[in-house]
């Protein structure tokens, strides 16, 4: 009966340590922001695997019409093939923040090669844009103890979210909506799309007007549009502020 118990524990924290490694609010690994949890009215749109032509400046320009400003993670070697998009994205007041250069799962990278990733990406923004946020999403959410390790050496926040509109597969944005109202609670971090890791140029259309159409009803409803700086700012005062 011992093996057999010693068996399922061990198997339970295997199950254990790989929900750990990629469930975005999972904090076993490290701290990481996933969002403020404290029903507040605030919403924080951020954007992965841009820039991408054209679909980024589309949604730029959805962002402007409404005057929201969102946080985009960017794959390194996008923003070296199209640097003019990256520089649109941080001249239009959005933040920008370091998604690797070439988008790979780093929980099954050394951590040479995970290194090497966050400095070309953070190289290849800087070159793009200058300076830029601290701010660092791991692809697919994926991380182990020496993701974050490294993530923290080289001065980075790694950033998850609570939200998602499961949209990399380009749903309809009806289905994309629907996935993201289902889950708002108020201080949510919402992980959206405007690019794809695979190549330049992934259809993001629908994400577009998801995001067109989730602004106009949260808006309506009361709520705030935010960076992730604008939101970790205002836990940081909601948490020193006197009662």
């Amino acid at each position: 009966m011992l093996p057999v118990l010693l068996g399922l524990a061990t198997a339970g924290a295997v199950v254990a340590a790989g929900y750990q490694s990629m469930a975005p609010t999972a904090q076993w690994y490290g701290r990481t922001f996933s969002g403020l949890r404290t029903l507040s009215k605030q919403i924080a749109l951020t954007y992965d695997d841009g820039p991408n032509d054209p679909h980024t400046p589309k949604l730029l320009e959805v962002l402007a019409q409404h005057k929201v400003h969102a946080t985009f993670f960017m794959i390194g070697q996008y923003a070296r093939q199209r640097p003019e998009i990256a520089r649109e994205v941080a001249q239009a007041g959005h933040l920008i923040g370091n998604h690797t250069f070439t988008h790979p799962l780093l929980i099954f990278e050394s951590a040479a090669a995970t290194r090497q990733q966050l400095v070309d990406c953070r190289d290849a923004l800087t070159d793009a844009v200058g300076p830029h946020s601290n701010l660092f999403r791991p692809p697919f959410g994926g991380r182990r103890p020496a993701t974050m390790r490294i993530a923290r050496e080289l001065g980075l926040e790694p950033v998850m979210w609570n939200v998602t509109g499961y949209d990399w597969n380009a749903p309809p944005a009806a289905e994309i909506e629907k996935k993201v109202t289902n889950r708002i609670r108020g201080g949510d971090v919402v992980l959206l799309h405007d690019g794809g890791h695979k190549h330049m140029g992934a259809d993001r259309s629908q994400t577009v007007i998801a995001t067109d159409n989730l602004i106009r009803r949260y808006k309506d409803e009361g709520y705030e549009f935010v960076t992730i700086s604008q939101m970790r700012e205002s836990f940081r005062l909601s948490a020193v502020s006197p009662q």
